[in-house]
């Protein structure tokens, strides 16, 4: 028996080429662990692949109870190269024996970088101050007078692993970190240096809110008419989270309105987005990609790959979002059928 794993093919180009670059799938070769491209392309991974391969390291594919369908060795691993797992059916995981990691420790420092980029960019206008070069309208530039962060009180909606990042990032501008999230322990904040309070508390105060949080059923929509309604006007959102944690339509109302000042937004409630969205000029928007960077290929691709050692290894993961699997017979029984040698050959 060869533990071998399959990449999901959305990671290649048009060329054949990975268009993420490098993301240290030379860490299984090293190991001695044999790797290849999957040969289809669906919305989900399917029943074939998951009996084709011990582990799976994939972006896009979701992963539904249907990919498990009639399976009766599934991946020991699926090791997503991301943060979000909204896309992934856990507790079909689960009852399969396998685990399923994400990669914070890859995603953490690009993904806070990303949020700092688009706060600084929706602050200074940047967009609309490139429109005015290229439109050779610079007697218009004195209409467009930013807004600097020094001093200011930036809200965040969730404070984990990019969220804490986010806030050590912006240490040097002296700002007042604020947040919600029901999960922070209160010695945790203290420990990061940001002041915890009910949501709506948060959007009162703050001069910018940067949504950090996962999308789960208590998040969809919480960003809503409500909320907005009690902010600033001088305000500003960020969101390079998931789309569906704003209420797309009332912060379309928001902007027009004056409700808020501006919006940052990496992420949509439908991508691509096709809405009032795109003739608003007090929202900057990128197409869900501002945190790709050569330091986040490596990353969340290095992650995957120690994820993929370890169990290659017989060993649990780190970040498993699926924790009950990891303490259950069925897994640790799978784990240690599928222990391999650093060289690939089986113990």
């Amino acid at each position: 028996m060869t533990f071998t794993v399959g990449i999901s093919r959305d990671f290649l180009g048009a060329d054949g080429n990975n268009i993420w670059g490098d993301i240290g799938l030379s860490g299984l070769d090293e190991a001695g662990i044999p790797w290849e491209y999957m040969d289809d392309l669906s919305p989900a991974l399917t029943p074939g692949q998951m009996a084709r391969y011990d582990a799976i390291l994939y972006a896009a594919p979701a992963v539904t109870a249907e990919s498990f369908d009639g399976v009766e060795n599934p991946p020991v691993l699926l090791a997503r190269f991301g943060v979000g797992y909204d896309a992934v059916d856990l507790e079909a995981c689960t009852r399969a024996g396998t685990a399923a990691t994400i990669t914070p420790d890859g995603a953490r420092r690009p993904v806070a970088t990303a949020a700092l980029s688009m706060l600084l960019s929706v602050g200074h206008h940047t967009v609309v101050k490139d429109r005015l070069v290229r439109r050779k309208q610079w007697d218009l530039r004195e209409s467009y007078m930013g807004t600097g962060l020094t001093g200011k009180t930036i809200g965040f909606l969730g404070v984990g692993n990019t969220g804490s990042e986010l806030i050590r990032l912006l240490e040097p501008f002296n700002v007042r970190c604020i947040g919600y999230d029901p999960y922070c322990p209160p010695e945790r904040a203290v420990e990061i240096g940001v002041e915890l309070m009910e949501l709506d508390e948060v959007a009162k105060n703050c001069d910018a809110l940067v949504i950090m949080a996962l999308l789960t059923e208590a998040t969809h929509h919480i960003v809503d008419d409500a909320l907005f309604a009690v902010m600033k006007p001088s305000a500003a959102l960020i969101n390079i989270a998931r789309g569906p944690i704003v209420d797309e339509q009332a912060l379309i109302r928001a902007l027009q309105n004056g409700t808020i000042a501006a919006a940052g937004l990496d992420v949509f409630e439908d991508e691509p987005v096709d809405n009032e969205l795109l003739a608003l000029d007090n929202v900057t928007l990128s197409p869900h990609c501002l945190a790709w960077t050569d330091e986040m290929s490596m990353g969340n691709g290095s992650s995957c790959v120690r994820a993929i050692i370890d169990v290659a290894s017989g060993v649990a993961p780190q970040f498993i979002v699926n924790r009950a699997v990891a303490d259950s017979a069925l897994f640790k029984e799978r784990l240690s059928r599928r222990q391999v040698s650093p060289a690939g050959a089986p113990r």
